[in-house]
């Protein structure tokens, strides 16, 4: 046995477990349970074609070598990109931290307080910097939260009688190019006509029902947008405004001049470069626009015992809940980039803030003076960070690449040159010699920063932010360090326990993928800097894109998508756009069956689709009668099928072949929906059952850690006919000869996260890619085996086997008085985060236990389960002060002096002897959904005094 093997450590049960797995099973070997389990005739009949696994150590060694190829300048390119400090405390604490880096979404927020926590702390940091009302808890960059700013407005124009038909978006040519490149992307299927201009011209006429701005502008001028607005308004035009967040501590907010919508990015408050992300977008707006808000909502409730608790509010507003009605379909946020910039803003405090502010703008300043007396004109006349300088592009590029600095050359004449919160006195001596050198002249060497202010003063910050007591208590390491520790405490990640989330593949997130993360060759490259800079970056990235092409079988890989919604988004796109070359762009018809993912049809209604809903039938498959009559009745207009293989049910449905047949037959193209693809690696692949295009989830099958609900990264793999439209971006060019214009902000979407897929896939190889498909097969069959003593398993394949998740019936057990929710928060008390609730059936838990939990694991879950289903036959309909209605119990209510419940305490805190050796105790009990939405708080102010206002 190699015990160096990557797959070694990876995969969970061990050599010696598996016969009693297989007894338990059913069958002889893995050989037996595939053919049960798995259609023969999409069966791969060789192993992929991908180089030998490296053990760790040679990874190591080989993505260090790789990282040394990256040449890392100064960059000071600007367009949304800064480098940023992260702090040690932070780096280490949270961003190289399991506690953080595992956790899930926080559905169960008996078990997430402390991820809510940091989360309404960066909620409140963007309300107050904004001057907004209401802020979400992230979305994926700048450029789509632009796009979902303009979506919403959209939206909410309905209701005004006047805006009806409204259908023109105006956006400043000060715009980012890559936000405008997204804008174009998304405003046309869903009919909004854009006009960029100059703000300073635009006529608000009545056909325009909203506006971008840029604040400061993509070159760093400041425009004062007060009067612009306000004459928006008098014309019922909405302002959307995207705003730089550090600029906003040293200006005055868009909230106060007006705005209804304020977007941008949090990266440099504490986030790595990263060649692009991922990092933390924002979203702000007005309170009024809640209902069509996008994205995920943290708000303060209460728990049973009236006890301030945190939660994820409104969310029947959500793609999961309104599906094709839903004016977005974003499914996962940039939780852990969220988390570190609210704890950045939480570590250096308003006073913190101000001064690092003020320092980047003095910085600025003091290049700007230096290089006027060498005779160089800057033509902004009011700026925070950036200016713009006339000058001989092509010679300062020259000299400055010598000299290993990146400035962004605007045109043949001007140099935008942007500063940041690590750029030095050294940085600047080095700028001025960049240009004195050009310009042939001598300066005396700068000792100190300028005094002086290009903000005018109608624009400077006057108003309070960050007062709370959160911004103001944590300035020193010892007190951010346990102040973290006192939130990761609150949460339940997969360093503590098993997470069984069916459809979520929350599996093993190695150290040895994540530790590059934290190299600074890696982590502090500009997403625009020169291909000859990035030289690790893009044979990385390049292989990467080789290796999903292989595991999927498709020609071609953009990896631009940043989750995996925005994969379903980018992959329909690329369908519209193939229809269209083939003058047949009316084909909009989406065929989607009943139990698909609620991001499938949110997806297609964004691409300009119609929804076409199919049947499931009893079994829980496709009824492949009706998709197949429903393709015939739409062939003229039929755009494409989306399809979840393995099902959302966990099952392999023997007739995908056929189905795909028929779909192309009718003029139709195929796209899978990767969520499960953990379950195909190496034994089939898309091309094989007939897709056309597929998106992977790189946060779950290919080991990208979900961070507490993202980041996540959604690659889409196309066949050849589709590769020249893959998108590209406006800045630097990838994607197809006939590409679509760009999905997400960067060129390569969340390229450092990348590098966690490159590693997985480079020391698994092939077999043990193969190796990880079978062993979560067989370990979602031990587990059906064992909780079948106990449960109703809903779904099963043809030989009665799961894939690599199942689906048990709770529904029985409401004769009792007991819902699937009180088994959710009954498995709190056991040590473990629930399944996945409700979905795709109400009343249901879905359950996946990875390749990599190990066998021990797996029967801890399995006896707790079980052990849960006694306690469901102890109760009664008309008894609700029972075990299962009162969890999950904390600590507090366990030492309480006075103990009522008709239960022991011990049955309560400790029903089965392995929870007494690693308890872990939730925070708060059961927390009230319904008081949160009816008084939904999403800042830090106490809720006592919402609820005295």
């Amino acid at each position: 046995m190699k015990t160096n093997a990557f797959a070694l450590r990876h995969i969970g049960p061990r050599p010696t477990d598996l016969q009693h797995m297989f007894n338990t099973v059913g069958v002889k070997d893995i050989d037996q349970l595939l053919f049960e389990t798995f259609p023969d005739k999409i069966r791969l009949q060789k192993d992929l074609e991908l180089d030998p696994a490296m053990t760790e150590y040679e990874y190591m060694s080989h993505i260090t070598e790789l990282g040394s190829k990256n040449k890392v300048y100064r960059s000071m390119i600007g367009l949304g990109y800064h480098e940023a400090i992260v702090p040690a405390v932070i780096q280490r604490n949270i961003f190289e931290n399991p506690g953080w880096y595992t956790a899930y979404t926080p559905y169960q927020a008996e078990i997430a307080q402390g991820r809510l926590e940091a989360l309404l702390n960066f909620q409140t940091t963007v309300i107050e910097l904004s001057g907004m009302e209401i802020a979400n808890a992230s979305l994926l960059d700048e450029s789509t939260a632009a796009a979902e700013a303009m979506a919403l407005l959209f939206d909410v124009r309905t209701r005004d009688q006047k805006k009806n038909n409204a259908n023109k978006f105006f956006v400043s040519e000060e715009v980012l190019p890559q936000t405008l490149s997204v804008l174009q992307t998304r405003s046309t299927p869903i009919g909004i006509e854009l006009v960029v201009g100059n703000h300073e011209t635009f006529d608000f006429s009545e056909d325009f029902f909203g506006v971008m701005l840029q604040y400061p502008g993509k070159f760093g001028q400041i425009h004062d947008y007060g009067d612009f607005i306000n004459t928006a308004k008098t014309k019922d035009i909405k302002v959307a405004v995207a705003a730089d967040i550090l600029s906003l501590v040293r200006l005055k907010s868009p909230g106060e001049m007006g705005a209804d919508v304020v977007v941008g990015t949090t990266q440099r408050f504490g986030i790595p470069l990263g060649f692009g992300g991922p990092h933390a977008g924002f979203f702000a707006t007005k309170e009024e626009y809640k209902r069509s808000m996008p994205g995920r909502i943290i708000g303060v409730s209460q728990d049973a015992n009236g006890n301030r608790a945190l939660r994820m509010a409104l969310q029947t507003r959500e793609q999961h809940i309104k599906r094709e009605k839903a004016t977005s379909n974003i499914c996962t946020a940039q939780v852990l980039l969220a988390v570190m910039a609210g704890m950045y803003a939480v570590y250096h405090g308003p006073n913190g803030l101000r001064f690092i502010a003020n320092n980047v703008h003095a910085t600025a300043v003091t290049i700007e003076t230096e290089l006027a007396q060498l005779g160089f004109e800057q033509v902004n006349d009011a700026y925070f960070d950036t200016i713009l300088v006339k000058a001989d592009a092509a010679k300062i590029k020259e000299v400055a690449e010598k000299n290993n600095y990146n400035f962004f050359y605007a045109d043949a004449n001007h140099v935008s040159i942007s500063v940041n919160e690590t750029t030095s006195l050294k940085d600047i001596n080095n700028i001025v010699a960049i240009f004195a050198e050009v310009a042939g002249k001598s300066f005396e060497t700068v000792t100190e920063l300028s005094g002086l202010a290009l903000v005018p003063v109608s624009l400077e910050r006057t108003s309070a932010f960050l007062e709370h007591e959160v911004f103001n208590t944590h300035q020193s390491e010892s007190q951010l360090m346990r102040y973290i520790k006192k939130l990761e405490r609150k949460d339940l990640a997969l360093n503590h326990s098993m997470i069984s989330l069916g459809s979520c593949t929350m599996k093993l997130n190695a150290a040895a993928e994540m530790l590059p993360l934290s190299l600074p060759n890696w982590n502090n490259m500009h997403p625009f800097a020169p291909a000859s800079q990035a030289e690790g970056y893009l044979t990385m990235l390049h292989k990467l894109e080789e290796q999903l092409n292989v595991i999927t079988g498709f020609a071609g890989t953009t990896l631009q998508p940043n989750s995996g919604a925005q994969g379903e988004y980018a992959g329909l796109m690329v369908i519209r756009a193939y229809h269209e070359s083939r003058g047949e762009g009316h084909r909009n018809i989406a065929l989607i069956p009943s139990s698909a993912h609620g991001t499938n049809p949110a997806s297609a209604a964004m691409a300009g689709m119609k929804v076409v809903v199919t049947k499931t039938t009893e079994e829980g498959n496709i009824d492949v009668e009706d998709l197949r009559a429903k393709a015939e009745q739409y062939k003229d207009s039929l755009s494409c099928v989306m399809i979840t293989y393995p099902s959302t049910h966990g099952v392999y449905e023997s007739s995908i072949i056929e189905i795909t047949s028929f779909i192309h037959e009718n003029g139709g193209q195929v796209y899978m929906d990767g969520a499960n693809m953990n379950a195909q690696v190496g034994l089939t692949n898309p091309a094989t059952i007939g897709a056309d295009v597929c998106h992977l989830n790189l946060h779950k099958t290919f080991a990208i850690p979900h961070g507490g609900g993202g980041p996540g990264v959604g690659p889409i793999c196309v066949a050849q006919h589709l590769v020249e439209f893959l998108p590209t971006n406006p800045i630097v060019k990838v994607g197809g000869d006939n590409a679509i214009t760009a999905i997400s902000a960067a060129p390569y979407g969340s390229a450092l996260v990348c590098l966690i897929s490159y590693g997985y896939i480079s020391m698994l190889g092939a077999e043990g890619l193969r190796k990880s498909t079978e062993t979560a097969i067989l370990n979602a069959n031990y587990m059906k085996a064992r909780l079948q003593e106990g449960y109703e398993v809903l779904y099963s394949g043809e030989r009665g086997r799961a894939a690599h998740e199942m689906i048990i019936d709770c529904r029985m057990f409401k004769s009792q008085g007991i819902e699937v929710t009180d088994i959710a928060k009954r498995l709190m008390d056991y040590g473990f985060h629930a399944p996945t609730v409700s979905f795709p059936v109400a009343g249901t838990l879905m359950i996946e236990p990875t390749e990599s939990e190990d066998l021990a694991e797996l029967d801890r879950f399995c006896d707790a389960m079980l052990s849960i289903r006694k306690e469901i036959e102890a109760a009664t309909a008309e008894d609700t002060n029972n075990v299962l209605k009162n969890a999950p119990h904390t600590l507090a209510m366990l030492t309480a002096e006075t103990w009522e419940q008709p239960y022991s305490r011990q049955q309560a805190a400790y029903p089965l002897e392995y929870v007494s050796e690693n308890k872990f105790w939730p925070t708060v009990r059961r927390i009230d959904d319904a008081y949160g939405d009816r008084n939904l708080v999403c800042s830090c102010a106490p809720i006592e005094a919402y609820m005295e206002a």
